[in-house]
Formats: C-alpha cells, structure tokens, sequence
C-alpha cells in the first residue's frame, strides 16, 4: 500500500502544514503546482527533501483559484484546462530536475478538480489528454468509479485507486462534500481504523452507517488537516502493525538530460 499527502502548499510568509515531518511517514508526495498553492521556493525545498528521503513526487495539478485554494469549481473550457494542467506539470517537473535530479512521477488532480472530474466527461478528458501529451507513461491517481479513471485507463494511462482516511464517504463511494456534516475525520485512531479495514476488507463505513465497498493502492492523509502529522503517524504504524507493506506505488525510472 502507498501513503500520500498533499503537501508544498505554503506560500510567501503564508505556512500551512509540516511538510519535513509528512515526508518522514509518506511513500508519495502530491506537491502543488502554484495554481492552488507553493510558490517556487517552497516547490524546490519540498522537491529536494522528497528526493533525500527516496519519497514520490507528484504534481498535484488545479484549477487556477490561488485565493480560493483550488476548491471551487471553474468552468474552464477543456483545451485551456488541458493547456493549464500541461503548465503545472512541466513547472513542477523542472524543478525537480533543478532540485535534486528526480522528476514527477504522477499526476493527481487537487480539490474542486479532483471531484469535477468524478462525473465531468469533458473536464475529465481534458485532464487526461495533459497527461498524455505530457508523458504517457504517468500513472494518474484518482477515485474509485471516476470517469477521470475510466477515461485515462482507455486513454492507455497507468491508473491508480485512492482512499482517503480523513474524509467521510457517501453510500455511492463519492467523499462528502467539505460543507456538510462529516466530511472531516480528525481521531487519528478512528482514521487508522479505517485505513486497516481498507486494505484488510476493502470497506469503508459511509455517513449513513451503511458499509462501501472501495479498491485502492493508496491511502491519503491530507497535509493541511488538523493533527496531520499525528494521523500519518498512527496510520502509518498501524498498517505497519497490521503487516502491510507501504511503499510508493510508482516505480523509479533513472533520471536522464533530456527525458519527457
């Protein structure tokens, strides 16, 4: 199982999370691309720390909402979407090379994008042409039953199932939408639970109580939640505990001058 975290997303004097101690406990790192959030500088130190610790990176792609942290819905015509999304990847990809000679790995979509591309055909299909006119061997992380997911998978991308501990489920296996009750989870024992009857069962216990079936290679913790860092670490030790593997679900390729 990989672990991830959505990090890189401070800006200027503006701090938000602990990005040193998430990059201790995670196996792959959503770093954003100054769309939602990081400016350059903190985009290279996290790049470079990533890379010290043998941690993923991906470019956690947004719409272009810097004020609104990337979660409300834009409706970006599909070609300047794909335009953008092929911006933010080359942006982060560069200063991976500059930092510490890694690259991006994936792709994973941000926020309101995130969710839009569960059901938007056309968002979703403008995301996944990025992807390809980028680097088609980029694996794309998304949610299970997407049509982000379906789209890319006939597109020929790698794709990859993700979980989220943190956040609450509807019975259709979709997340609760951050403005209503449950949509946030904070007990880092309640989210470990979770996580461990992820991988054992394949279930997740939605809002309504009723129990949801989800595949998933990975598990998210966000970075920005309260407690973050103390609910990767009990996520962490108790998968650990439980006798699942964590490590990066991409695989290294070796860094050459010059490679797409």
């Amino acid at each position: 199982m990989d672990l991830n975290s959505d990090i890189g997303e401070s800006f200027g004097r503006w701090e938000l999370g602990d990005d040193a101690s998430m990059l201790e406990l995670v196996t792959s790192a959503n770093v954003a691309c100054g769309f939602h959030a990081g400016d350059p500088t903190t985009l290279r130190r996290t790049c470079a720390l990533a890379a010290e610790r043998g941690v993923a990176v991906g470019a956690q792609v947004a719409y272009r909402d810097l004020a609104g942290f990337g979660r409300r819905f834009i409706d970006v015509a599909p070609d300047e979407l794909t335009d953008e999304i092929v911006y933010q990847i080359g942006a982060l990809d560069g200063i991976c090379r500059a930092a510490a000679g890694t690259r991006v790995r994936y792709v994973k979509p941000h926020g309101a994008l995130y969710n839009t591309v569960v059901h938007h055909e056309a968002q979703a299909a403008a995301v996944v042409a990025a992807v390809r006119a980028y680097d088609p061997d980029l694996p794309v992380l998304g949610l299970p039953g997407s049509v982000f997911l379906d789209a890319a998978e006939a597109a020929g991308l790698r794709t990859v199932r993700e979980f989220f501990v943190d956040r609450g489920y509807t019975p259709d296996a979709t997340l609760v939408p951050r403005s209503e009750p449950g949509a946030l989870l904070h007990d880092p024992e309640e989210v470990t639970a979770r996580a461990v009857r992820l991988v054992v069962e394949g279930k997740v216990t939605a809002v309504d109580g009723t129990d949801v079936r989800v595949d998933a290679e990975s598990a998210c913790v966000h970075g920005d939640s309260p407690g973050a860092v103390a609910m990767a670490e009990a996520v962490r030790a108790g998968l650990e505990a439980a006798g699942v593997a964590l490590r990066p679900f991409t695989e290294e390729r070796p860094f050459t001058e010059g490679s797409g």
